[in-house]
């Protein structure tokens, strides 16, 4: 059987755009009270600060969804919040089929998403970009 790996990042040019223009804010804020008044932080305190607002910013860059599909099943990873690959094995599965759908206004935009906070009838997604995915019906009524 032949294998599909795929690899995913929040790599899309809106979102880097956003990320840059929202971490403008802070570090101008920062930078403007240091200027006022030099004694209001140290220079540890103002590249620490510095430091946690990028890497906070930053955070997105690191998100990964890896999908691998085989003989055995689905697997998928979507690093930092699955540290091994989760398997949906196919004796599990009802159904599976690709088709287009819209993030934001059926799951509430991309990430790890469903459950709790938004529209649980429409179970779990886990999407990185794009508007075409598969979508699994299981055994379970999942």
């Amino acid at each position: 059987m032949r294998v599909f790996i795929e690899e995913q990042r929040f790599n899309q040019t809106w979102i880097i755009v956003l990320v840059l223009v929202s971490a403008i804010v802070p570090i101008g804020i920062v930078f403007g009270t240091y200027i006022k008044d030099a004694s209001s932080f140290s220079n540890w305190e103002l590249f620490s600060v510095l430091c946690l607002i990028i890497g906070a910013f930053g955070l997105i860059f690191l998100f990964k969804l890896t999908t691998r599909i085989d003989e055995k099943g689905i697997h998928y990873k979507f690093f930092p919040f699955h540290w091994r690959f989760k398997t949906i094995y196919w004796e599990n599965m009802n159904h599976a089929y690709i088709r287009t759908y819209d993030a934001i206004t059926e799951y509430g935009g991309w990430g790890l998403k469903g459950g709790f906070f938004w529209k649980r009838h429409k179970g779990t997604a886990i999407n990185v970009s794009g508007n075409i995915g598969i979508q699994l019906e299981l055994k379970n009524g999942k």
